[in-house]
């Protein structure tokens, strides 16, 4: 690889002080090798004139379902649907553009926005024998048809699949996907994403993570690094291969294997994450998927195995059993989501080391249910503050599909907690742009000598912005990414910075 060597560079001060002037970089072997206000480029480097543009470390999305983040940017919106019938409206306009023997899947409803629930007759009114796939925002309920259901061999119902039943189909539904798009998605959203300067993803994808990834290495998708969790029931292979969290995927490549991943609870949307209190309006307190020994068996056979785990919980009492769990094993990993906490459990998140990986723009989509569902809890749910001040390690992510892969809209979300012309909500919640930047950039540092040379090149300084909330996100909302670099190689450039 040709070194590069970047003049006129302006350093952000992420977690640590940078140089206050302008300095020049030079990457070598995907790695910064030299920084200062004094180099020259040496003979054979590529030279970047950078013109005093501001560069930050590489961004991670620490939470991506990636394949179907990928479908969904192609798949039919219903979102703007208002109730199931309006979303059927939707998807009788659309059938006649759908190729004869082609699935038409679709994406963005929620139940909670809606006064009843959908049927799978009102469906098959409209689709016949044309299989049907539409998928809650959330991703945790999917509305099939009963040609659908019946090709994936489910059991024919007249009501939505929710938690458990809908995710026996998940693998098959994303994988009928991939085969009908030809895997074109799957490439663009990797450029997608490095446009928006994200160098790197944790992969919550439900597919078994070699072949899948090894499959897109061969195929040179390579543009950004990837962590790819294992569910449960890949477990016991990816032991007999001996692999383990941090094991490489392919020989040299960007892809190795992350955590364990658990779903133990539902989402609010569904009303299915598992709460210490009822919600409004009823005595259902969610879904337990995976009670306190099920964890303890599952986080112990991690870290037996060398795996760290990331347990799904966004109801409090998920997310205390979770603790428990985490306490009981000695594992390392993460709580995903963490959306409504405890004080006590957010001081055992510190306690215990386990990371908080939340997704900010869930907040921009969950004010209102919240305060129909939680409105008694609504001051502990997405306490971003409080997690911080506790000294609890925050990460951020946007579980694509259910919203954007874009780390932009994450950090504009921290910091005002607002996306609209309402005043933040639990203002006293909000972080500063400083400590939202810090949560988006996978622990790196100031961009310094030694290390990685995962980059991004900014038309501004993020950190620039002065007033009230809603000033300093919509700065952030602004920020454009003129080029990304991951390992010393250019994965976006603007038209003035190609190289």
């Amino acid at each position: 690889m040709t070194p590069v060597f970047w003049r006129d560079v302006r350093l952000v001060p992420v977690r640590s002080a940078a140089p206050s002037g302008r300095v020049s970089l030079r990457i070598a072997d995907g790695t910064i090798v030299a920084v200062g206000p004094d180099l020259r480029p040496e003979p054979g480097d590529r030279v970047v004139e950078a013109d005093g543009r501001w560069a930050i470390p590489g961004l991670w999305d620490q939470h991506v379902h990636f394949t179907q983040w990928a479908q969904t940017r192609t798949r039919l919106d219903v979102s703007s649907a208002e109730d199931p019938s309006e979303a059927v409206k939707i998807i009788r306009r659309h059938l006649p553009s759908v190729p004869d023997g082609d699935w038409l899947f679709a994406f963005g409803f929620r139940l909670a926005d809606w006064t009843r629930e959908p049927t799978v007759a009102e469906l098959d009114a409209v689709t016949g024998d044309r299989p049907v796939v539409v998928t809650s925002g959330d991703a945790h309920t999917g509305w099939l048809n009963s040609a659908a259901l019946t090709a994936l061999g489910a059991p024919l119902t007249d009501e939505p699949l929710t938690e458990a039943p809908w995710f026996a189909l998940m693998a098959d539904v994303v994988q009928r996907n991939a085969v009908q798009d030809g895997g074109q998605s799957v490439a663009d959203a990797m450029a997608a994403a490095a446009a928006r300067g994200v160098v790197g993803v944790v992969d919550f994808e439900w597919a078994e993570p070699l072949s899948t990834w090894r499959e897109r290495l061969s195929q040179g998708l390579d543009a950004l690094w990837v962590r790819s969790a294992v569910y449960p029931e890949y477990l016991d292979a990816m032991i007999a291969a001996g692999l383990r969290t941090g094991s490489s995927v392919a020989p040299d490549g960007p892809v190795t294997v992350g955590p364990l991943k658990i779903i133990s609870d539902g989402s609010l949307n569904t009303r299915t994450a598992y709460c210490h209190e009822p919600y409004g309006g009823g005595s259902d307190r969610g879904v337990q998927n995976h009670d306190r020994a099920d964890l303890i068996e599952l986080l112990t056979r991690a870290r037996s195995a060398g795996f760290r785990a990331a347990v799904h919980a966004i109801g409090d009492a998920a997310a205390h059993e979770a603790l428990a769990a985490f306490r009981a094993t000695g594992v390392g990993g993460s709580i995903e989501h963490a959306q409504l906490l405890t004080r006590h459990d957010i001081e055992q998140l510190a306690e215990l080391g386990v990371r908080a990986s939340v997704q900010p723009a869930h907040l921009l989509d969950d004010r209102d249910v919240t305060e129909r569902l939680w409105a008694d809890r609504a001051d502990r749910c997405f306490p971003w503050r409080r997690l911080l001040d506790a000294g609890v390690d925050l990460v951020f992510g946007s579980d694509a599909p259910v919203a954007p892969l874009d780390p932009w809209i994450a950090m504009a979300a921290a910091v005002h907690r607002s996306a609209d012309e309402r005043s933040p909500w639990n203002p006293a919640e909000a972080i500063t742009a400083a400590e939202a930047l810090a949560a988006s950039v996978d622990g790196a540092d100031t961009l310094a000598v030694g290390q990685r040379a995962d980059l991004v090149l900014l038309d501004r300084d993020p950190l620039e912005a002065r007033g009230d909330s809603a000033a300093v996100a919509a700065h952030l909302r602004a920020v454009q990414v003129e080029a990304t670099v991951r390992a010393g190689r250019f994965t976006h450039a603007s038209a003035s910075l190609r190289p």
